[in-house]
């Protein structure tokens, strides 16, 4: 009886199979794609709404006394860009006696030592230190080293660069400028470009990628739900709240995002300020990409779990959109994409029929359409970034770098369960600089 039902929902069509049931995980994959796509385009909306307001505020000015800031900067073999890091943050217009630089050498093996004194000594009489770790007490990943430096940090406000940075003169002015005008902000964050886009297609779909996030998942957050995440480098964020939270997370691969969900929870907000920008190298070869977003995966991944019991309670209020946005992006998101995927490759192979498969692939269109539609609006907010060529390549984006990400982001789940399996401690990947 049960091999009668199981034909009746079976038979042969044109080779295939006819398989009904499918239709309905490929109509709950295809409302799935399309709620987060509207939800990114309802961002994107509200971002460049705040493009808008933003590109008429006057800038923010400093207070009469400006505070003095600690410049924190983990660096793990980065003697090929750490000499023009450290020349970028030397020329900040802020008051020179009213910041400090600290590097934080991290159980380096190449010749950032050496580099780092050379400059020690070229800059006497600036507020410069170094400090350098062994495999005692470093080489355990960003937040370690940013824990370290922050115990000798003599700033009442604490400023984050990565090592590949070049920040604008301007950019720390503005950071803290923005912060001092509210006492309910507890970090500022700024806009980061791509320095070498040209180097390669990879470079033009991150720079492209760079620019749709900040005014799409930022500036459209910050405008519907004042939430900003902290992206890592260019922030500015109070000392006093850092050791309220006992530093940055060691387990945490993406210590931004889980230091934000905790500033979150305490009442606090975190405000994006564009006039702030900071000019950083992106992966140039596709390993190297694969391996960084893998890391970025992973730690994402982390705070979702790490939070998702806060997900329907009054503590976890602050953070709930955040919340099922990560859920719906890492796990939602890649399986029906992933579904989507298979179930358009065995029609067009002819073992699978299914009557939602025209259906699939006319919304798959309009998904493209929209996408393309909203991601060129996000990079008209950037001089010079609105042609032809970054339309194409906005086109061929959603047909392969989104695939990329959908490899990267099973590889990166996969290695996380694993992990968790064998109880193996998640390592840091250094990406490699040019």
């Amino acid at each position: 009886m049960l091999d009668d039902e199981f034909t009746s929902r079976c038979s042969n069509v044109k080779g295939g199979i006819d398989i009904t049931v499918l239709d309905y995980f490929l109509f709950a994959a295809i409302l799935s794609i399309w709620g987060i796509l509207i939800v990114n385009l309802i961002l994107t909306v509200a971002g460049y709404i705040n493009y808008l307001q933003k590109s008429r505020q006057p800038a923010p000015e400093l207070p009469a006394d400006p505070p003095f800031v600690s410049i924190m900067v983990p660096a793990h073999n980065e003697g090929v860009v750490i000499v023009k890091t450290l020349q970028s943050l030397l020329n900040f217009d802020y008051p020179k006696e009213r910041y400090e630089i600290i590097i934080i050498n991290d159980n380096s093996d190449d010749n950032s030592a050496e580099l780092l004194a050379e400059m020690q000594k070229v800059y006497p009489h600036r507020n410069l230190t170094v400090i350098n770790t062994d495999q005692t007490n470093g080489g355990r990943g960003k937040s370690n080293a940013l824990n370290i430096g922050l115990k000798q940090a003599r700033g009442s406000l604490i400023s984050i660069y990565d090592a590949d940075n070049t920040p604008q003169r301007s950019a720390l002015r503005y950071l803290v400028a923005e912060l001092m005008n509210d006492d309910k902000k507890a970090a500022v964050i700024g806009k980061f470009r791509t320095r070498n886009k040209d180097a390669s297609l990879l470079t033009r779909f991150i720079n492209i990628e760079t620019l749709s996030f900040q005014w799409m998942a930022q500036a459209g957050r910050e405008k519907l739900f004042k939430l900003c995440t902290i992206p890592g480098t260019n922030y500015v964020i109070r000392r006093n709240i850092l050791e309220e939270l006992g530093g940055w997370d060691v387990k945490a691969l993406a210590e931004d995002t889980e230091i934000s969900f905790r500033v979150y929870q305490m009442g606090y907000r975190i405000a994006f300020q564009p006039l702030a920008v900071t000019w950083e190298q992106e992966p140039q070869t596709l390993d190297v990409w694969f391996h960084q977003r893998t890391r970025w995966v992973k730690g994402n991944i982390y705070v979702i779990l790490k939070n998702a019991r806060l997900l329907f309670t009054k503590a976890g209020r602050k953070i709930r959109f955040d919340l099922l946005y990560f859920l719906s992006i890492y796990f939602l998101l890649m399986t029906s994409l992933i579904l989507s995927d298979v179930m358009f490759v065995l029609s067009v192979a002819g073992y699978v029929h299914s009557d939602l498969v025209g259906f699939s692939n006319t919304l798959w269109v309009l998904a493209i359409l929209a996408f393309v539609i909203s991601t060129f609006i996000t990079i008209t907010t950037e001089k010079g970034e609105m042609n032809f060529k970054n339309l194409m390549l906005i086109i061929c984006m959603y047909v392969v770098y989104s695939q990329m990400w959908l490899a990267v982001a099973t590889n990166g789940m996969v290695g996380y369960v694993r992990e968790q399996i064998f109880h193996k401690q998640a390592k840091w990947y250094k990406t490699k600089r040019y």
